[in-house]
């Protein structure tokens, strides 16, 4: 797992820092689709497709470029299972690295039927600052109209939250105060969250 930021390479042209690859090889960067272009004659000497299950033929034309995914570990409290479990992520960059911004976790397999809404949990037990913030997504219309209770954070908190949580619930852990990356969460992570979810109302 990776639990850095977002992985930054030098352009194979340029040398400026991309996150972006070759689709059919994933072992050359490039900081536009034009250096990629311009350097395909040279490239595709070299160019050896990965093993991604998708076949992009050697032509006179380059590949797309893609963008770099990274996978990091989340916690999932699903309302079907009694304990939470921890899943593998993918998050996509929104920017340069440089940039600072969060890569946007891909969570659409697990809320199916709505858009997630976030928390950002910087505090953790007894109100101390969390050195690495949990980002709670959960869909607010299972929260809403009276979805099943969900068993594992019910299990956490001993049944005794003064507000029942309802519907999955995914966690990730960002891997600063700064917020601008995430980290593998896990077991160590469920004693603030077990607060928090006694506490919300």
């Amino acid at each position: 797992m990776n639990s850095g930021a977002l992985i930054s390479h030098p352009c194979t042209v340029c040398c400026k820092p991309t996150s972006l690859w070759c689709s059919r090889c994933q072992n050359a960067w490039y900081c536009t689709p034009a250096h990629l272009q311009g350097d395909w004659s040279r490239h595709r000497k070299e160019c050896i497709p990965a093993n991604t299950g998708v076949q992009y033929p050697l032509s006179n034309s380059p590949p797309p470029i893609q963008q770099q995914v990274i996978s990091v570990s989340a916690i999932f409290f699903t309302p079907e299972e009694e304990r939470s479990r921890i899943i593998t992520v993918q998050c996509r960059p929104q920017g340069a690295a440089s940039q600072g911004i969060c890569p946007f976790p891909l969570l659409q397999d697990y809320f199916p039927e709505s858009v997630p809404n976030t928390i950002i949990l910087t505090q953790g037990l007894n109100g101390e600052p969390l050195r690495f913030p949990l980002h709670i997504w959960y869909c607010p219309t299972s929260l809403q109209r009276g979805s099943p209770v969900n068993r594992a954070i019910f299990r956490i908190t001993s049944g005794a939250a003064a507000k029942q949580w309802c519907g999955p619930v995914v966690v990730l852990k960002f891997n600063g105060s700064r917020r601008q990356g995430y980290s593998d969460a896990g077991s160590n992570d469920l004693p603030a969250l077990s607060a928090y979810f006694l506490a919300y109302k």
